[in-house]
């Protein structure tokens, strides 16, 4: 009996939507190697998203922008290395994690100073809540932390984050549900 095979990348078993979806995508990653600047923009719009909730797992707020940035101009540089043009959507969010992680590496370390700290015994703003939240997400492994955030804050459904990063449903369904369960955990932990 053969094993089950990891499907990562590989649209046999995808339905015909995504299917349409990878075919389409590899038709625009051709026409802009073929110097269609309006196919890259397309590109672009489409996988702004996810993008920014690579770059989010990675890197601070205030950098996504200038990240994102820089993510599209490497990608639009060196779009002619991609080997199988329906993969580009695995392998733009490969480009946003290494840039993600050099501007880690090359960042000075800095503490926010602000005057949002609630008093004691008040309880905090919806933004402090926020912040705590994205702290803890960004101590799970990237390979939960980045579909937690493509789910919580650009609101893609599993099938989309599945496409998006390569993988299954079913896996995303499995990381989805162990990050909120660390999430939970670690913010009960704090309260105790």
């Amino acid at each position: 009996m053969n094993a089950p095979r990891a499907s990562l990348g590989h649209h046999g078993d995808a339905p015909s939507c995504f299917r349409a979806l990878s075919e389409d995508v590899a038709r625009l990653v051709r026409a802009t190697r073929a110097g269609d600047r309006d196919a890259f923009g397309v590109l672009y719009q489409r996988h702004a998203s996810l993008v920014r909730a690579v770059l989010l797992a990675h890197a601070s707020p205030e950098d996504i922008s200038d990240l994102a940035q820089d993510v599209f101009l490497v990608a639009l540089q060196r779009l002619h290395e991609l080997r199988e043009p329906a993969a580009f959507s695995g392998w733009l969010a490969v480009i946003a994690r290494n840039i993600a992680r050099a501007h880690h590496r090359s960042a000075r370390p800095m503490v926010p100073v602000t005057d949002d700290i609630a008093a004691p015994g008040q309880r905090p703003d919806d933004a402090l809540d926020a912040a705590r939240v994205l702290a803890i997400v960004k101590t799970l492994p990237a390979k939960l932390r980045e579909p937690l955030l493509l789910r919580l804050v650009e609101r893609m459904s599993g099938e989309e984050i599945a496409r998006s990063l390569g993988v299954t449903h079913a896996a995303v369904r499995v990381s989805l549900h162990r990050a909120i369960k660390m999430v939970r955990q670690t913010l009960e932990k704090g309260r105790g």
